[in-house]
């Protein structure tokens, strides 16, 4: 009877432990679009942003600094969990959007995720831009130092 008990318990911990720390789509999306964009060869200049997106994407917002939540919400036109405020200049907040949901979104500064991308596609208020998968996706990359900058011009 304790070994049944005991089995029963270990089963609902890993369970729950498995629940607590299953990653979202979105941050397993974002992983792999760092792993992409950190191995960009050292002579490339230019990239198409669709070759380093390992997932289907077909709109993305980028965000400026100290974009209310409630305002991405607004623009998404998706509330999503664990979306954060940018809390100063520099930082990246880009959403990644399939058939209108969240299919990664990136939040750092790139000093720290290893990566930015930076200004793109048609101004949808003063504190956001969009890009569709149908526009010029060509980016320069520029580095400084271990961090890759993907930049619009």
């Amino acid at each position: 009877m304790k070994n049944k008990k005991m089995i029963i318990i270990i089963g609902i911990v890993l369970i729950a432990g498995f629940l607590l720390f299953k990653k979202d789509l979105w941050e397993k999306n974002e992983e792999l679009l760092r792993e992409q964009i950190l191995s960009i060869g050292q002579s490339v200049e230019t990239i198409e942003l669709t070759d380093v997106t390992p997932f289907e994407w077909d709109t993305i917002y980028s965000f400026s600094p100290y974009t209310p939540k409630e305002q991405i919400y607004e623009i998404v036109g998706y509330k999503w969990d664990r979306i954060s405020e940018t809390m100063s200049e520099g930082m990246n907040q880009i959403v990644f959007l399939k058939d209108g949901k969240v299919v990664c979104y990136v939040y750092g500064y790139p000093t720290t995720i290893g990566y930015s991308i930076s200004y793109f596609g048609e101004t949808l208020a003063e504190s956001a831009t969009v890009l569709k998968v149908s526009d010029d996706l060509t980016f320069q990359v520029q580095r400084e130092g271990e961090v890759v900058h993907l930049i619009k011009d």
